[in-house]
């Protein structure tokens, strides 16, 4: 038996062209030109799959979505548009839909999708139901077809009771994606709650997570809850998973499983109903084989996987982050309407952006100030983002200098510490540039310096440095 197709779309070329090219692969495809008109016919015959525009007179792609699936949840639905954004993309699979593809798309594409949706059509399950979304497009920024699929994968799981994973490179926007996910999730008025593992010492680490009871160990004065508590019916986003020691990674797999806690110190078990999204930038399955991961931990996190693809990879979102960073910082620096020269705008599509989309805001809020409120040209972006090319060379040879200061001083006798001296001044510089470079950021500079944030403010406050870089 032929496969039934209902193909609902008001522009007469896309729809001989569909026609044509799925009756050339053997399905049946009934063809409707309004919204309510193809609601009115899948509701009163039998359909394989339903292939419909977004934009329709009469109804909604969307609310074709919502009447359809509530009537008909096995029925696959894929939509199509011209007109992709994030909201509607979250918003169309949050609502039943299949697949979600944005025109123009190619037709190996679209076959392939609908090859799935038969494949699958008695297996799709009942409609998602969530809470209000939240506005989404203050966070996610990208159209392009990596940034597509992660929005769908953010409307097919954000209302499952399941733990996420969300992978990605450093300053790809993964908490971000741990905010959307809540967002459109039936927790979305509980309390989200935010922890880097990688910034917080491991001695405080547990007591952070957890809590700790009056007397616990020294300097507990006094009771402290915990974020897992703060999280009750809510969701707790931890960042750099990677990072957690074995020691709070044995406590945090029995929180998941038993889902219940004891704070530091306490005998009351506490229960805590607590969605998980983790994030990492690490390579977990290598750390499992390092036995500096949990495997246990890793398989209850790895439910659904995220993967959020780096800026290089989908530099077609470039024009529109830089846009976005630009009205963004525009406004904080008391530039109206910043405007920004083609050619620079391709120079910026050209970087290779290792530090992803932290480093591209970085670059957009420097050329700001370099242009002073003209318009931005490839000379700005040039000078934004050129690194001196012997700088490398010439603190070698400051370097060098110093030590060679340090032990004459020691042979004439006038010093006995010229190592500890040197050590010192390198590590003083270090910091300083790491400072300098995160533009003062301490969670960042700590992070590219391998130290936890207490540890770098101690050596802050032991070489007099500001968070500029410069001393005090």
């Amino acid at each position: 038996m032929k496969n039934r197709i209902l193909l609902i779309e008001d522009d007469p070329g896309i729809t001989i062209t569909l026609q044509r090219l799925l009756a050339g692969e053997g399905h049946e495809v009934v063809v409707e030109k309004r919204g309510d008109f193809g609601l009115a016919r899948a509701n009163a015959e039998n359909f394989d799959v339903v292939l419909s525009d977004l934009k329709l007179p009469g109804l909604s792609g969307l609310d074709l979505v919502r009447e359809l699936q509530a009537a008909k949840p096995r029925l696959p639905i894929i939509l199509m548009t011209a007109h992709g954004t994030t909201e509607t993309a979250i918003e169309a699979t949050k609502r039943g839909a299949f697949d979600y593809l944005l025109k123009p798309f190619e037709m190996p594409e679209l076959l392939e999708v609908v090859s799935k949706a038969l494949a699958t059509s008695r297996l799709i399950s009942d409609p998602v139901s969530l809470g209000a979304p939240g506005d989404a497009r203050d966070t996610l920024i990208g159209s392009s077809r990596g940034m597509q699929a992660i929005y769908k994968e953010i409307g097919r799981v954000a209302a499952k009771p399941v733990n996420v994973l969300i992978r990605g490179e450093t300053g790809t926007g993964k908490e971000l994606i741990a905010r959307a996910l809540c967002q459109h999730s039936d927790r979305v008025n509980g309390a989200f709650i935010a922890i880097n593992c990688a910034a917080i010492p491991e001695t405080l680490l547990e007591s952070e997570l957890f809590g700790h009871e009056r007397g616990a160990f020294t300097g507990a004065e006094a009771r402290r809850i915990g974020r897992f508590e703060q999280a009750h019916h809510g969701t707790i986003f931890l960042d750099e998973i990677g990072d957690m020691t074995l020691g709070t990674q044995v406590k945090l797999v029995r929180v998941l499983q038993e889902r219940c806690l004891q704070r530091l110190g306490g005998r009351e078990t506490i229960p805590v109903d607590v969605r998980v999204i983790a994030a990492t930038h690490r390579d977990l399955e290598l750390a499992i084989k390092e036995k500096s991961f949990r495997e246990d931990l890793f398989y209850r996190l790895n439910v659904v996987v995220i993967h959020l693809p780096p800026l290089r990879e989908r530099r077609e979102d470039i024009p529109e982050l830089v846009q976005y960073f630009l009205q963004k910082h525009g406004a904080a620096l008391g530039v109206d309407n910043p405007s920004i020269h083609p050619d620079a705008m391709q120079f910026l599509q050209s970087q290779p952006w290792p530090g992803n989309v932290r480093e591209l805001e970085n670059v957009v809020r420097k050329i700001l100030l370099l242009a002073g409120g003209f318009t931005i040209n490839a000379e700005h972006v040039r000078t934004a983002t050129t690194k001196p090319v012997d700088s490398s060379a010439s603190a070698d040879k400051s370097l060098r200098d110093y030590a060679g200061a340090l032990l004459a001083a020691a042979q004439r006798g006038e010093l006995a510490d010229s190592r500890a001296r040197l050590l010192e001044a390198a590590e003083k510089e270090i910091i300083s540039q790491a400072i300098e470079l995160t533009h003062g950021n301490q969670l960042q500079a700590a992070r590219l310096l391998g130290l936890s944030r207490l540890t770098l403010r101690e050596k802050l406050t032991q070489f007099g440095l500001r968070e500029s870089g410069g001393p005090v």
